[in-house]
């Protein structure tokens, strides 16, 4: 029954099956998350609130906060003006959150519901009170995927509420504080991006930041709005940093873009700080604008990682490898599985973006030339050519998880959504120990398949 897919690949046009990717409203939920006292809202429909909220919690193994309009047959109508007005009532006089993140759905972004005439009209009216913040991000769920979702609410953060006092370059140079925008990772991740910045001495706000929102300890007490996240003081502040620190070109750079051109902070473009080569670009650049030395301990990190790519070479040379998943996750591994001397042979994202073909090819150009590159596109491609040219090693999300039953294909679990497994949420994958853990990932699944079927003479005690 797992296996629908022919080896005989015809074109398709106007149809995706397994799309690598989901709609706009999670990520922007889930960004929405990553800011202190923040109710994400989704100004639509109960079941497209309820379907996000679900998805989320069954990624992070937490539960997931949300609100929404609740659109009968009327809002959608005669619009959610009402919906709206009666939905913030409700939030601040039950909840009293800090901040209200509205994002919007395909049922109101088709009736053309103008949010931002809402939110003023809920302030005129007394409906906000006085100290609490509403936010709109525009994410139909028609146009683009979770990764733009998640990029358009990070830009309304910056749009909204980073602010720019007019301090002088000297100024901000002597205060030497960074912005970081981590893009769409777990708080596992944004925790290890923090641990390395403050190892260094570096000075920075990070946002959104779901560390202490969606990881936290169980102490038998519920908190609808848990300690972590980023501060609207702290974005407010952003506009006043020296430069911005962008972790990827789909989910970060749209923000830091913004940051530019509202309040003048030049952003620094990078990607994700996945593997070798990333984290040395991300820690040379806290270096050159913190104006800090590279502890000896991060030093030791990396040399750890570096013997371990030594000890581990002759699993990963010259293995062929599928990857799949969000953008800007891909980018990044992809240059560290062409770090470990790794072949990806076929390289997808289901979100839309040149960037990503491009980018892909540059990683690639020298070692696999000839490797499949698209975005866009869908798992059910991908397993048509894996049919075809079978690869050692899946890496990808939760949905990859069929090819690789179907082929017999070791599958390493990378990216959202992970619905099987719980690691993510505690495990870094980015940075030096992130790396380590992802090649004990990778080595582990090939290993296992070769024990699994190996001749007896061949099980080794010793590898």
């Amino acid at each position: 029954m797992l296996d629908g897919t022919t080896a005989t690949i015809k074109p398709r046009e106007a149809l995706r099956i397994n799309p690598a990717k989901t709609c706009q409203p999670i990520g922007a939920m889930y960004a929405a998350l990553g800011l202190h006292g923040c109710m994400p809202h989704s100004h639509g429909s109960q079941g497209c609130c309820a379907y996000h909220r679900s998805h989320l919690t069954r990624h992070f193994k937490e539960p997931v906060v949300a609100t929404s309009s609740s659109f009968t047959e009327g809002a959608s109508v005669f619009g959610g003006l009402a919906n709206m007005t009666q939905a913030l009532n409700n939030i601040f006089t039950i909840y009293n959150p800090e901040v209200v993140a509205v994002h919007t759905t395909c049922l109101s972004e088709v009736i053309g519901d103008d949010i931002p005439m809402m939110i003023k009209k809920a302030t005129e009216e007394g409906i906000i009170p006085n100290g609490k913040v509403v936010i709109h991000a525009n994410t139909p769920s028609f146009v683009g995927s979770h990764v733009t979702g998640f990029a358009n609410m990070v830009t309304a953060m910056v749009k909204y509420l980073s602010e720019s006092t007019g301090l002088t370059q000297t100024q901000k140079e002597a205060n030497r504080r960074l912005n970081i925008i981590p893009g769409f990772i777990d708080p596992s991740d944004m925790r290890e991006l923090k641990r390395i910045a403050e190892g260094m001495g570096v000075g920075f706000i990070l946002f959104p930041d779901t560390s202490g929102v969606l990881d936290l300890p169980q102490d038998g007490h519920y908190r609808m709005f848990p300690g972590g996240g980023a501060t609207v003081e702290q974005i407010k502040a952003a506009g006043d940093s020296l430069a911005t620190l962008a972790l990827g070109h789909f989910t970060s750079r749209p923000a830091a873009e913004e940051l530019d051109e509202k309040c003048g902070v030049p952003a620094a473009l990078l990607d994700l700080p996945i593997g070798l080569t990333n984290t040395d670009r991300f820690i040379h650049a806290l270096r050159n604008y913190g104006g800090v030395d590279v502890p000896a301990t991060l030093g030791e990190e990396r040399g750890r990682l570096l013997d371990a790519m030594s000890d581990l070479h002759q699993y990963f040379h010259g293995k062929r490898v599928a990857v799949s998943g969000d953008p800007d996750h891909v980018i990044a591994l992809t240059q560290f599985l062409v770090d470990l001397d790794m072949q990806p042979a076929f390289v997808i994202t289901g979100s839309m973006g040149n960037h990503f073909e491009t980018r892909i090819r540059e990683i690639l150009a020298e070692q696999v030339p000839d490797a499949v590159v698209e975005q866009n596109t869908d798992l059910f491609a991908l397993h048509q050519w894996i049919k075809n040219k079978p690869v050692d090693v899946i890496i990808g999300n939760t949905y990859s998880k069929y090819i690789s039953r179907v082929e017999n294909i070791p599958f390493v679990r990378f990216g959202f959504p992970t619905l099987d497994r719980m690691g993510h949420r505690y495990f870094p994958s980015v940075g030096y120990m992130g790396a380590l853990r992802l090649m004990e990932k990778i080595n582990d699944a090939l290993l296992d398949k070769h024990e699994r079927e190996c001749a007896d003479e061949y099980f080794e005690l010793v590898h």
